[in-house]
């Protein structure tokens, strides 16, 4: 089945993850394809999580101007488009770029405005979450959540928190999501990926967000999977990634069918483009051949990607609309 064309939303995508080549060699010709790959691609099977995520320094040490941050975004864009993406919320953590000299504001200025760009060149409509990191001090995740709050009516939409979450504790960021929840601020947290349902539970006890970036692991808990479909809680399913992070060994361990068959609301993204290798297209594929998924699975996921995401209510409209006439009504 050729999933290229269909309509796609993407929830869970980081932008210092998904350098293309060409991007890279804009910002520094003496990169060769083969050292990109090197550096910029995981294999099939990393040590873990935090072995993963290290093949994102290298696009961060090149996402340290103004215009960097433009060409990298543009470059995301292009590849949104041919990948059939109709909306994607991107993040990143703004303060991981101001090695020469950019404030965070100008930062978060500087993905805004290219977003702006992009969504005149591709027609893809996108918001913008911005990161704090698991080993942030209570500081960094502050300030971060304030420029989701001084930014609020641009395309930023909303606060995440990501990194290792298995190496370090929820404690420096309670402050960050109450401040959040008490200013209106839509939250999405990283959680049930390097740890288990205990994760996912704590991060819903002490953060509240509406979303889990991964969420996986939450399938070993019974009471947690009633819980999450009680209070509908999304989860933003990376298959591929949590293959090659270690969550499981195989794809066909993974627990995405099980998440889908218990009724949990949920959606199928890249999380990293580049590190992963992937394409939404790709994930779906794999899918399709691993548990059987057609037209109808995806349908129903990107549709509730929709209702989930930070966008505003016209544009949910909107969106649901496209996928329903992209997908064909006979789907729903």
């Amino acid at each position: 089945m050729d999933f290229s064309k269909l309509p796609k939303i993407e929830l869970h995508l980081h932008l210092d993850c998904s350098l293309s080549y060409e991007v890279v060699k804009k910002l520094n010709p003496a990169v060769s394809y083969s050292a990109y790959r090197e550096a910029f691609v995981a294999p099939a099977k990393c040590r873990d999580l935090a072995d993963y995520i290290t093949r994102a320094v290298k696009g961060i040490e090149l996402m340290q101007t103004a215009e960097a941050l433009r060409l990298v975004t543009l470059d995301l864009f292009d590849q949104l488009r041919t990948d059939h993406v109709i909306y994607a919320e991107i993040r990143f953590a703004p303060l991981e770029h101001l090695q020469k000299g950019l404030t965070p504001g100008e930062v978060v200025r500087a993905v805004q405005e290219a977003m702006e760009e992009g969504i005149r060149n591709t027609g893809v409509r996108a918001g913008l979450i911005l990161c704090t990191l698991r080993h942030y001090t209570s500081e960094k995740s502050m300030e971060t959540v304030r420029l989701v709050e001084h930014f609020k009516g641009t395309h930023v939409v909303g606060f995440d928190i990501a990194a290792d979450e298995a190496g370090f504790p929820i404690d420096n960021h309670i402050a960050a999501f109450r401040y959040a929840h008490e200013n209106g601020i839509p939250c999405t947290a990283h959680a049930g990926e390097a740890r288990g349902a205990d994760s996912v539970r704590e991060t819903l006890d002490h953060f509240h967000p509406s979303r889990i970036g991964h969420g996986v692991r939450s399938a070993e808990d019974p009471e947690l999977m009633a819980f999450l479909r009680e209070k509908d809680i999304h989860l933003e399913v990376c298959p591929t990634s949590n293959i090659q992070t270690n969550v499981y060994d195989k794809i066909t361990d993974h627990t995405a069918d099980r998440l889908y068959r218990a009724g949990i609301s949920m959606s199928i993204n890249t999380d990293a483009r580049t590190i992963s290798d992937v394409t939404l297209a790709e994930e779906y594929a794999t899918l399709n051949r691993v548990f059987g998924w057609e037209k109808a699975h995806f349908l129903r996921c990107n549709l509730a990607a929709a209702a989930h995401s930070f966008a505003p209510e016209e544009v949910k409209v909107q969106l649901r609309q496209r996928l329903i006439a992209g997908f064909g009504a006979d789907q729903i």
